[in-house]
C-alpha cells in the first residue's frame, strides 16, 4: 500500500463537559455561604437577574421511618413553589426606605496628643496596644522597640532575629537590645519573647515570683514536661510542697501572651442543610437563610427586547444573558433537589444518629448512598464537601456522616467515631487510669469488638496518652492541686 495523503471518515464517541454543565457541577460542591458570593458575582454581571424579595426557595423533603412509613417522597418539589417560579417576574418592594447616617464630630482636643498616624500599619489588636504604652519612647532605643512590636508574631513572640533588624534599621545591636528590654517591660506579661522559657520567666519576673529556685525550674521545662520531679526537686533544692507550688504558678503564666488580643477569624457558623425532627419522622430543607431567590426579570427582558428589535448586536447580547439567567437558576434548582435528596438518604442510613447522638453512628459509605439515590459515587462527594448540617444534637460536616466501621456484637458494626466518643467517655469518668487491654473489655461490654493496638489508635487519635502519660499528669496535678 502506497503512501500518500487521503481522507477517511471516522465515528467516535466522546464526552464533551459544556460551560453550563461545568458550572452545575461547580455550583454542587460549593456551600451556601459560597454560592451567596457567586450568585452577587452573576448579578453584577448579567441585568436579567433578581433576588426576589419575600419568601426564600425552600427544598425540602420529610423523612419517614417505621414500617407504616409511605415510600419516601422524590426531593423534586418545591414547598410552596411550583416550576413556574423558576421564570416568574419579579416584582419590586414596595415602600423602599432611604437610611441616613449622621458620624457626630469629636470635640477639640489638645493639639499635642497621640500621633494615631503611628498605629496606620499595626495589622493585630496587640501592636496598636504596645504602640500605645510606647508613646513618648524617644531615641535609638524607642526606634527599635517599635519596630519589634511590628515583628511580633500574633502569639506574642518575637521570631526575628535582633542581628537583622539591627541591619534593617541601620542600628547597634546594643540599642535593638535596649529596644526589646523596651518591649519585654510592657504589657501584656510576657510579649517579645524569643522561646517559652523567657516568656514564662518574663510573667514570673512581672509576678515577683522569679527566685533562683523558679528559675532552674524555668530553665528545665523539658524534665517537667517527663514528670521528672525527683530531678526537679534536686535541681532546684526544694521539697514536694514547693515544687508543687512552682508548677502551679507556671501553669496559671500564658504561654502565648499576645493571642488575647488577636481578632476572632472569621468562620462560617450558618448550616447549609437543616434537619428537624417532626411527628412523622425527620425533616430535611436546605437553609433559607443563607439561599437567597434567584428569579428571572422576563419584564425587563420583554422591555430590552423590544428596544433592541432594530439592532442585530443588542439582540444577540440580550439572548446570550437571557440564556445565561435562565441556565443559573435551574442549576440553583437542581443543586438544591439534589442535596436534599443526599442528605434525605444520609438520614435514613443514620437514623440512630439524629435520635440519639454520635454513639449511635454506623458506618457508612458514600456509594451505599449514591446508590440509594441512583446517583454516581462523585456527586455525593460533591455534595457532601465543606458542608455543614446542623441538627438537634449540634453542627455536623455532612463528611462526617461517612466513617469507617469496626464490629459490634449486633452484627450492624459500628462508626469510629462512635468508637471514638465512648473511648472519650470512658477515660473521662475513670477513677483509675485505665490501661489499654482494660479499655478493650469496657468497650466489649457497650457492644465494640475490638483489638488493642485498634484502640490504641482511636485514643491517640482523638488526643489522649497512653495509661503512663495519664498516670504521670495525674500525679504532677495531684502534687500542684
Amino acid at each position: 500500500m502506497g503512501l500518500g495523503p487521503g481522507l477517511h471518515l471516522r465515528q467516535s464517541q466522546s464526552l464533551v463537559m459544556s460551560q453550563q454543565l461545568q458550572q452545575a457541577i461547580k455550583l454542587l460542591q460549593l456551600t451556601n455561604l459560597e454560592v451567596q458570593s457567586a450568585i452577587a458575582e452573576e448579578l453584577a454581571r448579567n441585568p436579567l437577574l433578581e433576588v426576589g424579595g419575600d419568601g426564600d426557595v425552600v427544598v425540602r423533603e420529610d423523612v419517614e421511618f417505621g414500617d407504616a412509613a409511605p415510600d419516601p417522597r422524590g426531593a423534586d418539589e418545591l414547598s410552596g413553589h411550583g416550576d413556574e417560579a423558576l421564570d416568574s417576574d419579579w416584582q419590586e418592594a414596595a415602600g423602599e426606605t432611604d437610611a441616613a447616617y449622621e458620624i457626630g464630630g469629636g470635640s477639640g482636643g489638645n493639639d499635642e496628643g497621640f500621633d494615631f498616624d503611628r498605629l496606620e500599619s499595626c495589622e493585630t489588636g496587640l501592636c496598636e496596644h504596645l504602640m500605645v504604652q510606647l508613646h513618648g519612647s524617644g531615641g535609638a532605643a524607642g526606634r527599635a522597640a517599635e519596630a519589634i512590636v511590628h515583628e511580633l508574631e500574633e502569639t506574642g513572640w518575637l521570631t526575628t532575629p535582633l542581628k537583622d533588624i539591627a541591619t534593617a534599621l541601620e542600628l547597634p545591636l546594643r540599642d535593638v537590645e535596649a529596644g526589646l528590654r523596651l518591649v519585654q517591660g510592657l504589657d501584656p506579661a510576657g510579649v517579645g519573647a524569643r522561646n517559652l522559657a523567657e516568656c514564662l520567666a518574663l510573667q514570673a519576673r512581672a509576678a515577683d515570683r522569679y527566685d533562683p529556685a523558679m528559675a532552674r525550674l524555668i530553665a528545665n521545662l523539658d524534665l517537667l514536661s517527663r514528670g521528672a520531679t525527683t530531678a526537679l526537686k534536686r535541681i532546684c533544692g526544694v521539697d514536694d510542697e514547693d515544687l508543687a507550688d512552682m508548677i502551679a504558678e507556671l501553669r496559671a503564666y500564658d504561654p502565648k501572651p499576645g493571642c488575647r488580643f488577636a481578632a476572632e477569624p472569621a468562620t462560617a457558623t450558618e448550616p447549609d442543610v437543616l434537619v428537624r425532627r417532626t411527628r412523622a419522622g425527620f425533616a430535611v430543607e436546605l437553609n433559607p437563610a443563607t439561599l437567597p431567590r434567584v428569579l428571572v426579570n422576563r419584564r425587563y427582558h420583554a422591555e430590552l427586547k423590544a428596544s433592541a428589535a432594530g439592532d442585530k448586536q443588542s439582540r444577540a447580547w440580550l439572548s446570550e444573558h437571557y440564556q445565561s439567567a435562565s441556565w443559573l437558576v435551574r442549576a440553583l434548582d437542581q443543586r438544591a433537589r439534589t442535596i436534599v435528596r443526599i442528605v434525605s438518604a444520609i438520614v435514613e442510613c443514620q437514623r440512630g444518629f439524629f435520635e440519639q447522638g454520635v454513639s449511635a453512628l454506623r458506618p457508612l459509605t458514600m456509594g451505599k448512598v449514591a446508590e440509594m439515590v441512583e446517583m454516581h459515587e462523585s456527586t455525593v462527594s460533591r455534595v457532601a464537601s465543606a458542608k455543614t448540617l446542623l441538627c438537634e444534637h449540634g453542627l455536623f460536616e455532612l463528611r462526617s456522616f461517612f466513617s469507617s466501621g469496626v464490629a459490634a456484637e449486633d452484627g450492624e458494626g459500628a462508626s469510629a467515631e462512635a468508637v471514638k466518643k465512648a473511648i472519650q467517655r470512658l477515660v473521662a469518668a475513670e477513677t483509675e487510669v485505665l490501661s489499654d487491654d482494660q479499655l478493650v473489655e469496657l468497650l466489649k461490654e457497650q457492644g465494640f469488638v475490638l483489638a488493642r493496638r485498634t484502640v490504641a489508635k482511636y485514643r491517640e487519635a482523638v488526643g489522649i496518652g497512653s495509661s503512663v502519660q495519664r498516670r504521670r499528669q495525674r500525679a504532677i496535678s495531684g502534687r500542684a492541686a
